[in-house]
Parts: structure tokens; C-alpha cells; sequence
């Protein structure tokens, strides 16, 4: 078609994520498969490449935008700009749960994090006692600095008895069948369960050089 000389693509198509190392293929393709094709980057300089005119260019390409170009009678053409994101990705899959406390009290809040280091590819799942009314509030912080973690934080507000339990974190790797989980007991009591009998009263006199002792009972 010598008006249409590249395959529309959809939006989704221009942004490419690919994991760092990988081969990816830019998908470009022009109406007619024997037209010659130039990949060009974002500084408008060639970029050589194997292309397929089924697939588009194949290769590793560095993070950024490229776009096509080719000739139809003389004329050139442009294709879309596509993008290119490089993910980072390990094969292993290092995951931390952490809790400030294990035991709280009903009316507080419940704060656990879930750590995911060295990969931006991944898809985490929380199990706990109060999942199925989906009490728990999820935030996800995407930290590169120094180093690239995702932390996870789970809150459940004003916490009761029924709270008490497992909480686990499961990591799956987006492209590899790779999975980690973690898990940590949280345990919710109704009230406060230590009582303080001090055998003081609130202002005490000492004389100078007088050896004190402040009693206090603890049930």
C-alpha cells in the first residue's frame, strides 16, 4: 500500500519492556515485505540490526526511542516512535518481611513489608487473616537508590482478635518460573495484659546520702 507504507501499530506495541540482556524486536513493518527499512535512534543515526519484514528489527537494543524510515517512489517515510525500557532482572529472586512488632493491641495499626531486591519484574501476592474482607491497605515503593528494591507495604487499620495470624508474602518472577514467599505471625490482643502496682506515690522526699528502693508489682 503506497500510502500506508508501514503496518499501523497500536499504542501498546510501542512500549517495549524488556529485561536487561534480552533480545527484543522493534515492530516496525512496512506494507510491502521487499522495501528496504532503516532503524534510526533518538540522535537520528542508523542503527544496524537483522530485519524480519514478518517481525520488524531483532536484536539488543540500549534503553530509548527509535523509529523507521523507508522509501516509497523516491519519498520517505516514517514509522511511530516506539520506546524501549530496560527492566532489571535476576534470576534469583532475594525477598525480606519485616514488622516493626509481632504483637499489638485492638484499635492499632498493623504496618508489614515486603522487600523484593535487584528486580523491577515481579508480581507479589499477600495472604492474611483479613484478605477476604480486603482490609488491608497495599502501597508500593519502586526505590533505585543505591541500589533497585521494591518495597511493599501492607496496613491494616484499626486492628482486631480476628487479625491475628499468618501473614505471607509471595513474589513471582513476571518471566521466569522463579517464586520466594515469606511469612511472619502477627498476634492481636483485645487489651493490654500487664498490670503495674508501683508501691510509690507520684512525689517522693529523699534525704541526702539515704539509699532508696521504688517497688513496683508486676502481674
Amino acid at each position: 500500500d503506497p500510502d500506508m507504507p508501514f503496518v499501523p501499530s497500536i499504542p501498546e506495541d510501542q512500549f517495549i519492556l524488556v529485561e536487561e540482556g534480552d533480545p527484543t524486536v522493534i515492530p516496525c513493518r512496512t506494507s510491502d515485505p521487499n522495501a528496504p527499512v532503516t532503524l534510526i535512534n533518538s540522535l537520528d543515526k542508523a542503527v544496524y540490526a537483522f530485519y524480519d519484514s514478518k517481525q520488524g528489527f531483532i536484536g539488543n537494543f540500549p534503553a530509548g526511542s527509535y523509529t523507521c524510515k523507508t522509501m516509497v517512489k523516491g519519498v520517505e517515510f516514517k514509522s511511530d516512535e516506539f520506546l524501549i525500557y530496560i527492566l532489571r532482572a535476576t534470576s534469583q529472586l532475594p525477598v525480606e518481611i519485616e514488622a516493626l512488632k509481632t504483637v499489638y493491641k485492638t484499635g492499632e495499626t498493623i504496618v508489614v513489608t515486603c522487600v523484593v531486591f535487584d528486580n523491577e519484574v515481579v508480581n507479589l501476592q499477600w495472604n492474611y487473616p483479613g484478605k477476604v474482607k480486603e482490609k488491608g491497605l497495599i502501597k508500593l515503593d519502586d526505590i533505585k537508590v543505591p541500589s533497585q528494591k521494591l518495597v511493599y507495604t501492607l496496613t491494616i487499620p484499626e486492628a482486631s482478635v480476628k487479625d491475628t495470624g499468618d501473614y505471607e508474602c509471595t513474589a513471582r518472577h513476571a518471566t521466569k518460573e522463579v517464586k520466594e514467599n515469606k511469612k511472619v505471625v502477627i498476634t492481636v490482643h483485645d487489651k493490654g495484659f500487664v498490670h503495674l502496682e508501683p508501691q510509690f506515690s507520684p512525689l517522693e522526699a529523699v534525704n541526702l546520702h539515704e539509699v532508696k528502693n521504688f517497688v513496683v508489682d508486676v502481674q
